[in-house]
């Protein structure tokens, strides 16, 4: 492993050209090693001239990558006055196939067939220039390994590319990764600031109106004082309460045991109607709650974009209607489906409620996201008889094997 993690860091730390460097003095080293050996009849031995131009046809490999298109000519051109001086052909073939190999690697196929033709044609001339060749066999071999470097360079020139297109697209999925966790803070910001916002926005009204109450009636009803002054402390211990388990998903880590948020209740759902309406009821408002159908749990996240729709609903009546003489709260249980409906008589609007009928409040908004989450729809506005309703229809099919009756 040590030995991989090596070698990989080595290839990133040494320049292209050095590798290129060290590959032309390869060649140019096996191309004297051949023309040191006794050459076939009819070519010239080995000697000062041969050996430079052996060093001149090879050493171009250095800027292949650069221009191997010139580089394939210069070498081609040499290496045919190498012949026309008479020196054995073989000597200088690798470097022409490694020049062929790299236009096939980095240019174009119609490029790469133009370079391998003049390889062929300097092979061929290389067998015409002496007699006593075998022709069939010079033309089998210019025609057969070309074409083979050819395939293998075209191989490598296809892997880069696709290597490139995937490097394009990990850096296109990193980006929208990114993104992706960008909007996730968002969205839980978004999410926490509307669930404060339920939280504080009722309570404060309740406690406001009950407040209100006790100065009122301090001296002339002190029973009724007391009981507006322990709502509020209720209310209060309530508030608190719900803000430090919303503010504990902030600070408990996911993988611990739960210690940090263990120790808070469950959100609330439905099944705590009954005391979000009495606390509304204990601030003079007539609140009525009607559950039709069988009840029946849903999902934890639906439980509690109800809740928070139905209290954000009365939180409205409390500041926009809080002298309305009726407000109703049912929640109807359907075979697919749960319907929340909201409604009060009317009594004490004004522009606040007109506007809140336009769907321009923000608690309107957060209500409408809310339901949208969970695959419902929301709706608000003014009723023809008169008063205001608010409308929520939640998904909520049965569990496998629960008949329709119940």
């Amino acid at each position: 492993m040590l030995s991989k993690a090596w070698w990989a860091g080595s290839r990133r730390r040494i320049p292209p050209l050095a590798v290129d460097a060290v590959l032309a003095l390869s060649y140019v080293g096996v191309s004297l090693l051949l023309g040191d050996e006794h050459p076939p009849a009819g070519w010239r031995e080995m000697d000062r001239t041969g050996v430079a131009l052996i060093w001149l046809i090879n050493l171009p490999l250095v800027v292949r990558r650069r221009s191997p298109v010139a580089v394939m000519v210069v070498l081609c051109t040499l290496w045919v006055w190498y012949i026309h001086l008479g020196y054995w052909p073989v000597v200088n073939s690798l470097g022409s196939l490694m020049a062929l190999y790299t236009v096939a690697s980095l240019r174009t196929p119609r490029t790469t067939a133009a370079c391998a033709a003049l390889v062929s044609v300097t092979w061929w001339y290389g067998g015409w220039a002496r007699e006593g060749g075998s022709m069939p066999t010079v033309i089998a071999q210019s025609v057969v390994l070309p074409a083979g470097i050819c395939w293998f360079g075209a191989a490598a020139r296809r892997l880069a590319e696709r290597n490139e297109q995937l490097a394009v697209l990990a850096a296109q999925l990193e980006r929208e990764q990114e993104e992706r966790a960008r909007r996730a803070v968002t969205d839980e910001r978004v999410r926490i600031a509307r669930e404060l916002h339920d939280v504080v926005a009722h309570h404060l009204s309740v406690i406001s109106v009950q407040a209100g109450l006790a100065q009122y009636v301090v001296t002339t009803d002190p029973a009724t004082a007391e009981k507006a002054l322990r709502t509020v402390g209720e209310t209060t211990r309530e508030a608190l309460h719900e803000m430090r388990r919303t503010l504990s998903l902030l600070r408990a880590d996911p993988e611990e045991d739960g210690e940090a948020a263990g120790g808070f209740a469950p959100a609330p759902g439905l099944g705590r109607l009954g005391e979000l309406t009495r606390r509304v009821r204990d601030t003079g408002v007539p609140v009525r709650l009607r559950v039709t159908g069988p009840p029946r749990p849903l999902a934890p996240g639906a439980e509690l974009c109800a809740y928070r729709i139905v209290q954000e609903a009365l939180t409205n009546v409390l500041k926009h209607a809080p002298t309305a003489r009726r407000v109703d709260v049912v929640a109807d249980y359907l075979p697919d489906e749960v319907r929340i409906t909201v409604t009060d008589d009317g009594h004490g609007g004004g522009r606040d409620r007109a506007t809140i009928g336009a769907g321009q409040g923000h608690g309107l908004i957060g209500m409408r996201e809310r339901a949208k989450l969970y695959g419902g729809s929301l709706s608000a506005g003014p009723r023809r008889e008169g008063g205001f309703e608010v409308g929520l229809v939640l998904p909520a099919p049965r569990a496998p094997g629960v008949q329709k009756g119940g």
